[in-house]
C-alpha cells in the first residue's frame, strides 16, 4: 500500500491543475525551467515528472502519437538501446474537449540508456520512461507528460551521489507510488481551468 501523501498541484499559473504525489518538489524553485514546462523532481529516488505545452503536431497521426514523442526524446537525449515496451491505443479525454472540439490521449513506455545533462556516455543511467501526449485540438496544442524511473545508476553518474549506484529500490519496496502509477494518476486528474492559457487558439 502507497503511503505517497497526493494533492492537486497547479500548473502554468494555475490554469492547469493536476494530482500526483507531493515528495515531486518543483524544479522552478531551484533553477530556471522554460515557460512551456513544468519539472518536478524527487531527489531522494533520481525520479522525475515533467509536464509541456507544444505545438501541436499535424504531421503526427494520433495512433501511435505517444510513442513518436518517446522516439523523438530518445534521439534528443543521444540515448543508446532505446526499447518500446508498450503503447496504448487513442483514448477519449471527453473532459477536455474545447468548443466542441474532442481530446484525445495515448501512452507509450519505453527504456533507453541516457546520462545527465552535463556527463557523458560512460556516465549512462538505465532509465524506464513513460510519456503521455494528450491532444489538444481545440486549441492546437499537444500537452506530454514525462515521468522517467532510474532502472540501474552508474557509479560514474551524478545521480549515484544522491541515490546510489546499482539497481533502483523499487518504489513498492520504499512504500510508495511507483511512477506507471503516478502518470496514470496525473492524466487521469489533468484538468484546464483557464483555456486562455492557449493565446489566440482559445
Amino acid at each position: 500500500m502507497s503511503r505517497d501523501l497526493c494533492s492537486v498541484r497547479p500548473l502554468f499559473g494555475g490554469a492547469i491543475s493536476t494530482v500526483f504525489p507531493q515528495r515531486f518538489e518543483d524544479v522552478s524553485n531551484i533553477r530556471q525551467v522554460p515557460d512551456h514546462q513544468e519539472v518536478f523532481v524527487d531527489p531522494s529516488r533520481d525520479e522525475s515528472l515533467i509536464f509541456e505545452l507544444l505545438d501541436f503536431k499535424t504531421e503526427v497521426s494520433d495512433n501511435g502519437s505517444a510513442s513518436w514523442f518517446l522516439n523523438d526524446l530518445a534521439r534528443e537525449q543521444d540515448a543508446e538501446g532505446f526499447q518500446l515496451i508498450e503503447q496504448s491505443q487513442v483514448l477519449e479525454a471527453p473532459g477536455l474537449s474545447y468548443r466542441n472540439i474532442p481530446a484525445v490521449a495515448t501512452t507509450a513506455i519505453g527504456e533507453m540508456a541516457i546520462s545527465k545533462a552535463r556527463q557523458g556516455r560512460e556516465a549512462q543511467n538505465l532509465v524506464r520512461t513513460y510519456v503521455a501526449n494528450i491532444r489538444l485540438k481545440g486549441v492546437d496544442t499537444d500537452v506530454l507528460v514525462t515521468a522517467y524511473e532510474p532502472i540501474l545508476i552508474n557509479p560514474l553518474s551524478e545521480s549515484a551521489v544522491a541515490v546510489g549506484a546499482g539497481l533502483a529500490v523499487p518504489a513498492s519496496q520504499s512504500g510508495i507510488m511507483p511512477m506507471c502509477d503516478v502518470i496514470k494518476q496525473s492524466l487521469s486528474t489533468f484538468k484546464v481551468n483557464d483555456w486562455s492559457l492557449f493565446g489566440s487558439s482559445a
